[in-house]
């Protein structure tokens, strides 16, 4: 019998009728004003346990419900994404989170989600990455992260790199976690107990607006890394750096390949969707 998952989070999740519709009329607006782009979707397989491992735009939760949406469309699987403590004590955003798939992020639930053939999402710089100040568009802010891969090699599960642009240009950060004008806030923010590393940083989208701009959202899947060379190792920390470092450069690499793909496209903005849907 499988471990139970931690939080109540139910082992298994297959949407009905309901959700579906529920996520697709939610999604709607996004989908129209972003037009997103996918590509290498068929890399994943129908089944069997699998970790796809990607980066954190801006905001994070942005376009991640995007890509998760697609893989379903397209595969029937529900990706089952490691999501922050953070948001997972808020009590209802925990109880939706389950609902579409996402469990803490922690060993046992990623151990347990494998052993019952899930599709693993996860994000290595976490919501560090997801709050990035003004100098790290498109940075992959992983530090010495290894737990992710460490996972993967003891369930000798493939890992599928997971490139996405787009939320970086939607906004430009005005003022982020690290300005000097912030000290007083965060020195009381700290006091209180909050991790002052995930502070969101202030941006502007439209003109002066918070309104997001309607950049174009483009996500792509890599070609699987096979962990299972490694598997057994007679030293896992190094194998789980060799591991972490295959998957960024496959991240960094599906990244650039966006940004190649997107210097190409016409449609990037709304005008240019808008020029191409009446030509």
């Amino acid at each position: 019998m499988n471990a139970p998952l931690t939080d109540g989070a139910p082992l298994d999740v297959r949407f009905n009728s309901i959700d579906e519709r529920l996520i697709s009329a939610l999604l709607a607006p996004l989908r129209l004003w972003t037009s997103p782009k996918f590509y290498g979707i068929e890399n994943i397989p129908q089944s069997g346990a699998i970790m796809l491992a990607g980066n954190h735009n801006l905001y994070g939760g942005l376009d991640a419900p995007l890509f998760a949406d697609e893989v379903q469309r397209r595969t029937g699987r529900v990706l089952r994404g490691l999501a922050e403590d953070i948001l997972m004590v808020v009590p209802g955003v925990r109880q939706v989170l389950h609902r579409w798939g996402a469990v803490r992020a922690n060993r046992d639930n990623c151990r347990a989600l494998f052993a019952n053939g899930e599709a693993v999402l996860v994000f290595p710089g976490g919501g560090r990455e997801a709050v990035r100040r003004k100098n790290e568009k498109y940075a992959l802010l992983w530090d010495e992260r290894t737990g992710f891969a460490r996972m993967a090699i003891e369930a000798g599960v493939p890992i599928y790199p997971v490139g996405a642009i787009g939320v970086d240009d939607a906004f430009d950060i005005l003022v982020d976690a690290d300005h000097p004008a912030l000290k007083p806030v965060r020195a009381v923010a700290e006091r209180f107990g909050f991790r002052w590393e995930l502070a969101p940083p202030l941006s502007r989208g439209i003109g002066p607006t918070p309104i997001m701009r309607p950049e174009r959202f483009y996500f792509s899947v890599g070609t699987p890394i096979d962990t299972t060379p490694w598997v057994g190792s007679p030293d896992l920390n190094a194998a789980a750096c060799e591991v972490r470092d295959l998957v960024r450069k496959g991240v960094e690499e599906e990244i650039r390949f966006l940004i190649d793909e997107r210097s190409r496209d016409s449609g990037r903005t709304l005008r240019g969707r808008l020029a191409q849907a009446f030509a």
